[in-house]
């Protein structure tokens, strides 16, 4: 494991993928920044912090043993090991918010951007980017989002946090090297938000239905149980968790 911090980069996903466009990284580099000013998240959405109170964060993971349409392992694995940290400082009522968020209390803590690098076709390392609230308690209108401050009043260690982080990953990304997806399955579908509860889901056009989540396909779509009791697979573009 290789630590790179910085003061303040544009995103630390951007930041791994050039690096690595030039030189040769130690599997399981991480790149930290104080500061992000142009912090990514999922669907183009950006991921706002405040300059040294939370964790923002990229690893370099080498990845070999994964066909292409199981790319979603990785995103399980993620999920799993910084619930798992969080498990460790007991952090109250985790969840994991399909497909990749961390929530306490029902409130957002984490966010989670996964980017690929694809090689003649083949897929040979992931960029995990990682962004935790961890000591900033003011969020103005995200209704939402919470830190692991607000949630139990205990200023935390950034670099202690990390390293739980780290451990973790670590730890999960040997299953994946072992091929053990369905124990990874199956512990992500045993953590999922709202898993067997009715929930309401909105699709692209804005309307509003109801459904159970009953687990996910190895290539991360939502398997939700609709009114007619048909099992429908839905992927991230396709609809939304309300919360």
């Amino acid at each position: 494991m290789k630590i790179i911090k910085l003061d303040a980069i544009d995103s630390t996903n951007s930041y791994v993928r050039q690096l690595s466009l030039h030189e040769k990284l130690v599997d399981f580099t991480i790149v930290t920044a104080a500061a992000q000013t142009s912090g990514r998240g999922q669907m183009g959405t950006t991921w706002n912090t405040e300059k040294g109170k939370n964790l923002t964060f990229s690893v370099f993971k080498k990845v070999s043993c994964l066909e292409n349409e199981e790319q979603f392992y990785i995103s399980m694995a993620t999920s799993l090991a910084i619930y798992n940290a969080l498990k460790h400082f007991q952090i109250p009522k985790l969840a994991i918010k399909w497909p990749n968020d961390i929530l306490a209390e029902n409130k957002k803590i984490c966010g989670i951007l996964i980017e690929n690098v694809i090689q003649n076709s083949k897929m040979t390392a992931a960029i995990i980017g990682i962004g935790l609230n961890v000591n900033q308690t003011d969020f103005d209108t995200l209704l939402n989002a919470s830190s692991l401050k607000k949630i139990t009043g205990i200023h935390y260690d950034l670099d202690e946090v990390l390293f739980q982080v780290a451990a973790q990953l670590e730890k999960y990304a040997r299953l994946i090297t072992e091929r053990s997806l369905e124990q990874l399955k199956m512990e992500y579908e045993l953590l999922l938000f709202r898993k067997d509860k009715p929930s309401t889901f909105e699709d692209t056009d804005g309307n509003l239905f109801m459904g159970f989540i009953q687990g996910v396909a190895d290539d991360g779509k939502l398997h939700v149980l609709l009114e007619d009791e048909i099992v429908k697979a839905f992927d991230l573009k396709e609809i939304k968790l309300k919360y």
